[in-house]
């Protein structure tokens, strides 16, 4: 179904009011980024808490010569995500898009049947 220009708008205000923000996305990874903080912001939740827990492990086990691994894991995790965020935060766009234009098409067929 084709959306007209008012609804095509709607849809862009939504989109613009829901939208996850690089900015924050990059404070986030920054400051709490070894935690997971940054990918839970984005949507991630199962790769955020194993970002935590392997952060958990890594300073629990430095002690003992094991964890200095686990934290260089999370430091590569770190790096690579730093590069991420961007592609990640347009698939979420994305799919917001898509969802807040099927919410409105449904409310649009919704009011010509009534």
């Amino acid at each position: 179904m084709q959306l007209s220009t008012e609804q095509q708008i709607l849809v862009e205000q939504r989109l613009g009011n829901e939208s996850r923000s690089v900015g924050v996305a990059y404070l986030l990874w920054l400051f709490i980024g070894g935690l997971g903080g940054h990918r839970f912001y984005l949507g991630r939740p199962g790769s955020a808490l194993l970002m935590l827990g392997l952060s958990i492990v890594a300073w629990a086990t430095l002690a003992a010569q094991i964890g200095a691994v686990f934290l260089a894991a999370v430091g590569v995790w770190l790096l690579v995500d730093a590069f991420l965020i961007p592609a990640m935060i347009r698939k979420d766009s994305g799919e917001r898009k898509t969802r807040i234009e099927a919410e409105i098409a449904a409310t649009a067929g919704q009011e010509r049947a009534d």
